[in-house]
């Protein structure tokens, strides 16, 4: 039995091992920067920019992406969507109006929003100059 245990613990291992990323492939298998030059600008469907930061897989297993958004003043805010992974919204600049679960909460510069997985939210500009903001997105449906 003792045998068969270890063996099985063995088998576990080489698996999560095979399935996780590593290199060029995963941008988290190892420490590095991102530079923020190096970030290509997508324009987005309200008028502000996007940048993909990263997504990967960390060593221990989780699914992580970050992307930064910048929305102009008087923008239409995101689509009201459901997230099947958690979210730290971490505003950057301006004021960022969290609508989720019948409330409105708001953030500027140096606050952080929680968005727990299945959460049917938006957020938009909620102030008079352009808002920015990183998103870190973790598990769930995060795509590499």
């Amino acid at each position: 039995m003792k045998t068969f245990l270890l063996s099985a613990a063995f088998l576990a291992l080489q698996i999560a091992t095979a399935q996780a990323p590593t290199g060029e492939s995963n941008p988290l298998a190892t420490s590095r920067a991102f530079r923020y030059e190096d970030m290509v600008v997508r324009s987005t469907p309200n008028g502000g920019e996007g940048r993909r930061v990263f997504t990967g897989t960390l060593p221990t297993g989780e699914a992580v992406g970050a992307h930064e958004t910048t929305q102009p003043v008087d923008a239409a805010p995101s689509a009201l969507h459901k997230i099947q992974h958690s979210e730290l919204i971490v505003v950057q600049q301006g004021t960022v109006e969290f609508h989720h679960d019948g409330k409105v909460e708001s953030v500027t510069a140096g606050g952080i929003l929680y968005v727990a997985i299945g959460t049917e939210h938006f957020v938009q500009n909620g102030g008079d100059i352009p808002a920015k903001y990183v998103v870190i997105q973790i598990g769930g449906d995060t795509k590499e």
